[in-house]
């Protein structure tokens, strides 16, 4: 059975498939909103630290001092758990990811320095985000998500993406009758849509 309120699973994933139908779109997606993700994550290893992560004994020596505890750290905290109290099976699979993200571009922001890792993100950030602009404008054909709700569009993206994945790929279903209830809700969604578009038209 579903949650309700903020962690209404079926409710944010008919918004975000309502606005991510088509099929090309949707791969430009799952192609392109985990780097942004990652590459935020980049920028933010710069930030101030909350405290240093102490020396743990199996870790190679230094590894505390490229693991910032910043709001890099925060951020994908925040992320993660958010996604486990969506879907506790794919919500847990998003948080590793998430922590692998921080991972990784805490060894990737500490080798390049913010002289040169500020570049790497912006263009990568620009060419993900255009990619996406682009795959609503020409396949989708309708406006991006965070348009209509740019918190919603943005905390969620990552977790629907891998989501659509799981889903597509190996049938995951957080709940019998979830994928049937979503697929009614998208197709309400999109008929309003379309409704209000045509009576601007006309």
């Amino acid at each position: 059975m579903g949650k309700g309120g903020l962690f209404d699973l079926e409710r944010h994933f008919a918004f975000y498939g309502a606005y991510h139908s088509n099929p090309i779109n949707m791969v430009i997606h799952i192609l392109f909103v985990w780097p942004i993700f990652f590459t935020s994550l980049v920028l933010f290893y710069f930030t101030p630290s909350f405290f240093n992560l102490p020396q743990i004994g199996f870790l190679p020596d230094g590894f505390n001092r490229v693991l910032l505890l910043n709001f890099g750290f925060l951020f994908a905290l925040i992320y993660a758990t958010f996604f486990v109290l969506l879907d506790k099976k794919a919500g847990s699979l998003a948080a590793l990811l998430c922590f692998g993200c921080w991972v990784g571009s805490c060894f990737l922001a500490s080798h390049l320095g913010f002289s040169l890792a500020w570049k790497v993100v912006l263009a990568a950030q620009l060419f993900c985000w255009i990619g996406q602009f682009i795959g609503h404008g020409v396949f989708e054909k309708r406006a991006p998500a965070l348009l209509d709700n740019l918190v919603q569009a943005l905390i969620f993206a990552p977790f629907f993406v891998l989501f659509e994945v799981l889903q597509t790929t190996f049938g995951y279903e957080p709940y019998p009758e979830f994928s049937a209830n979503v697929k009614k809700k998208i197709g309400a969604e999109i008929k309003e849509w379309q409704d209000k578009k045509q009576k601007k038209i006309s």
